[in-house]
């Protein structure tokens, strides 16, 4: 079943808003579905946020994406996840894992792929509002 969810729901520097190059790579092999939701937490680990899931009712804001080309997936997510860090060095603790989770857009729930932090979250301050995007605007003109 894995095999066949070719859509990924992305909440930090790979949404259109951030304009990194990782989302110009993400935008080539994705369309954008539109804006949807998940259950998780945002936390501010100082450069950029990042976001662990939870059974709480709290959610995330982000953007829902499909592949362009199915046969294309396994590539361009093996890309992804050498943006995301996950695969590391024998030893090394990869910074994010890649999960199915359930997405929410308009009303509708679908599986999507998403990085959720890998790391201790308890020290790090938990975000105010459910859009990483916004919170990080907010906080480079401070």
């Amino acid at each position: 079943m894995n095999n066949e969810i070719y859509q990924l729901f992305v909440y930090g520097s790979l949404r259109s808003g951030f304009q990194s190059t990782a989302y110009e790579y993400l935008s080539k092999y994705f369309n954008l579905i539109g804006e949807a939701v998940v259950k998780g937490k945002l936390y501010d680990a100082g450069s950029y946020p990042v976001a662990v899931p939870t059974d709480e009712d709290s959610t995330i804001e982000g953007e829902l994406y499909c592949i362009n080309n199915p046969a294309e997936f396994s590539w361009a997510m093996g890309q992804l996840d050498d943006y995301e860090g996950l695969n590391v060095e024998q030893g090394e603790m990869p910074m994010y894992k890649r999960r199915l989770v359930t997405a929410y857009i308009n009303g509708d729930s679908t599986m999507a792929w998403v990085y959720w932090y890998n790391g201790p979250v308890h020290a790090l301050p938990e975000l105010p509002i459910s859009d990483a995007l916004k919170y990080q605007q907010q906080k480079t003109k401070i």
